[in-house]
C-alpha cells in the first residue's frame, strides 16, 4: 500500500457506476419527507432509524433490503424524486465524483397518479439541475477541471409480488398470470419497451438497463427478451450477477443478457457455488469464465462495503475476490451501491480498498479511469473520448500535487 491521505482519495476524479437511488438518500431527507408524506417510521432520529433499520453489519441480506420499504415509501411523487436525485447528485460531487450513473425500478415508483415516463423525469429534472449548478463553478466552466456528468439506468426486477408496489399490484391483478415467471418476463420487457421510448423521445439520460433482485430461483433467462429489445436499440446493459449466486449467474448474464458490465460479480471464483452438475471441472469452469471477462473488459462493480455487509460469512474485506479480480486484470471499479444503506461513499469505498490489499499507484490509476472509460457516457464516443482524456489528466496533475507517483 502506497502512503495516501484522505485528502488525495476525496480529490481525484471518480465515478460511481453503482448507487441505487432508494437505497442512496440523505438520512435527514428520508425522515423529513416520511413526516410530511405520514410514512410511519421506527424512529424520528437520525441515531434511532441508524440503531434500527440503517446498521453497521445486517444479519442477512433480507435485512440490509429492509430500509428499502421506508425509502420507496416516500418516494411516490414528483418533487421528492427529484429532491432525492438532486441531493445525490450534489452529495457525490462533493466527495470528488466526477461522473455517477443513479439506477432505480420506475416500476416501484409508479401508481394511478404518477406513470412510469412521470417517474423517469422526476429523476432526470433532479440530477439535471444538480448538474447545471456543479458545472457553473468557475473551475469547471473554464475547463480547469473535468465537469460533473450523469445517466440513469433503469432497473427491472428478478421477482416480484403484488406487495412490492402500486404497478406491481395491479399488473398481477390485469394479467392474471398463470406462472410467476411469466409475469416477470413481461414486467421487464414493459419496462424497456418504455424506457426505450422515452429515451427516443424525449431525449433523457436513460444510459442503462440493469437486473437487480435475488438471483437464486429468478435465472436471467426471464428477462432475455427484455434484454435483446434494449440491445437491438442501443442501450448498454449490466446486471446483478455472482452477487448471492455462483459463477454460472455471471455467465448467464454475459451470454443471455449482453451483459457489459457485471453488478458485485463477488461470486466469480466460488467454484463450490456451481451448480449444474455436467461442470465436472470446476476451477477449470471459473478459470475460463475470468478469462472471458477479463479479454473483452467486461467491468466489474465491486462494492466493497454492501457485500461486507450482505454476506457475514464473508468475514473482512481482506478475504474479498477484489484482491483475485486484480490479480487476474480483470477491469474493476470501486462502487457505493447504497450509500444511505451502507453508511459509504466512493472515497470511502476507496480508501477501504487502498487499507486492505496491495494497491500499488499505477493500479489505484487504473481502476478509477476504467470507472469513466467503461461508463455508459451519455454522449458521442468521440466526446466521451474527450472527456476521459481530461479526467486522465486532472487526475495526475492531483497526484503530483499530493506526491503520489504514477509511473507502473
Amino acid at each position: 500500500m502506497f502512503p495516501h491521505t484522505d485528502e488525495f482519495v476525496r480529490e481525484v476524479p471518480k465515478t460511481d457506476l453503482h448507487v441505487h437511488l432508494d437505497g442512496s438518500l440523505r438520512l435527514g431527507t428520508l425522515i423529513e419527507l416520511a413526516r410530511e408524506r405520514k410514512v410511519e417510521l421506527p424512529s424520528w432520529t437520525e441515531d434511532g432509524m441508524r440503531e434500527t433499520v440503517f446498521k453497521a453489519q445486517y444479519a442477512d441480506l433480507v435485512e440490509y433490503l429492509h430500509g428499502f420499504k421506508y425509502t420507496c415509501a416516500v418516494l411516490q411523487d414528483p418533487e421528492s424524486l427529484e429532491r432525492v436525485s438532486y441531493e445525490l447528485a450534489v452529495d457525490c460531487f462533493e466527495e470528488g465524483v466526477r461522473y455517477v450513473e443513479v439506477r432505480f425500478a420506475p416500476q416501484l415508483h409508479v401508481h394511478d397518479a404518477f406513470d412510469l415516463r412521470s417517474v423517469v423525469r422526476s429523476v432526470a429534472k433532479g440530477l439535471a439541475r444538480a448538474k447545471a449548478e456543479i458545472n457553473r463553478a468557475p473551475a469547471i466552466a473554464e475547463g480547469r477541471e473535468p465537469r460533473f456528468e450523469c445517466g440513469i439506468i433503469a432497473c427491472a426486477m428478478r421477482m416480484f409480488t403484488a406487495g412490492f408496489s402500486s404497478y406491481y399490484r395491479d399488473f398481477m391483478h390485469v394479467h392474471a398470470f398463470s406462472e410467476p415467471d411469466d409475469a416477470y418476463r413481461l414486467a421487464s420487457l414493459e419496462l424497456a419497451r418504455a424506457v426505450v421510448a422515452i429515451r427516443t423521445e424525449e431525449g433523457l439520460p436513460i444510459v442503462g438497463f440493469d437486473l437487480a433482485g435475488p438471483e437464486s430461483g429468478y435465472p436471467a433467462g426471464d428477462h432475455v427478451a427484455a434484454y435483446q429489445y434494449v440491445h437491438e436499440h442501443f442501450i448498454d446493459k449490466t446486471v446483478h450477477a455472482g452477487e448471492a449466486y455462483g459463477p454460472e449467474s455471471i455467465f448467464q448474464a454475459i451470454t443471455n443478457l449482453h451483459a457489459d458490465r457485471i453488478g458485485h460479480g463477488y461470486h466469480l471464483f466460488s467454484a463450490d457455488r456451481i451448480q449444474d452438475p455436467a461442470i465436472k471441472d470446476r476451477e477449470g469452469y471459473v478459470n475460463r469464465l475470468a478469462q472471458y471477462i477479463a479479454e473483452r473488459r467486461i467491468t466489474i462493480e465491486v462494492c466493497l462495503t454492501s457485500n461486507l455487509q450482505t454476506m457475514p460469512d464473508l468475514g473482512s474485506v481482506g478475504q474479498h475476490n477484489f484482491r483475485r479480480m486484480l490479480d487476474g486484470r480483470l477491469s474493476v471499479t470501486l462502487c457505493t451501491d447504497n450509500r444511505l444503506v451502507s453508511d459509504t461513499t466512493v472515497s470511502q469505498e476507496v480508501s477501504l480498498a487502498l487499507r486492505n490489499f496491495d494497491i500499488s499507484p499505477r493500479q489505484l490509476r487504473d481502476i478509477l479511469v476504467y470507472g469513466f472509460k467503461r461508463s455508459f457516457y451519455p454522449g458521442t464516443y468521440q466526446e466521451k473520448r474527450t472527456y476521459v482524456r481530461q479526467v486522465i489528466d486532472y487526475y495526475d496533475a492531483v497526484a503530483r500535487k499530493h506526491g503520489v507517483p504514477n509511473s507502473p
